[in-house]
């Protein structure tokens, strides 16, 4: 199974039943994806913990009103498929509140970051709330 569907899905199952807190194993790219999620409000705070092949990450859920702050989370480009955009075709999202994150060359990073930089990549996922 691709880690960051794994990712995805805990997250998406902490949701449905209110949980506070979620762990995940630790990568550095769940771990910048985490923090991007972090610095825009979506998730409280985000905690590495243990150490070295028991690292895991520990995720802080968002709530408003016992509303989750994230609606949605998507995963666009997959193992089988990946999906990179040009720093051209770098796009804007039709959902309020909604991002797409990229893995580019410069590191993971958000649409608009992205495109203010003038740089494509690989789209990891959308996220919206």
């Amino acid at each position: 199974m691709d880690p960051l569907v794994d990712m995805f899905n805990r997250i998406k199952n902490a949701l449905a039943v209110s949980k506070e807190q979620v762990e995940v194993p630790h990568s550095k790219m769940k771990l910048e994806i985490a923090k991007i999620l972090e610095r825009l409000g979506f998730v409280k705070s985000v905690e590495q913990k243990g150490r070295k092949a028991r690292r895991t990450i520990e995720i802080i859920l968002k709530y408003r009103e016992k509303t989750p702050a994230i609606t949605g989370l998507r995963r666009i480009s997959k193992q089988g498929q990946r999906i990179y955009a040009s720093a051209s075709r770098v796009f804007g999202l039709k959902k309020r509140n909604a991002i797409a994150i990229f893995s580019t060359s410069k590191g993971i990073m958000t649409d608009g970051e992205a495109r203010s930089q003038k740089i494509g990549g690989e789209i990891l996922c959308e996220v919206w709330g």
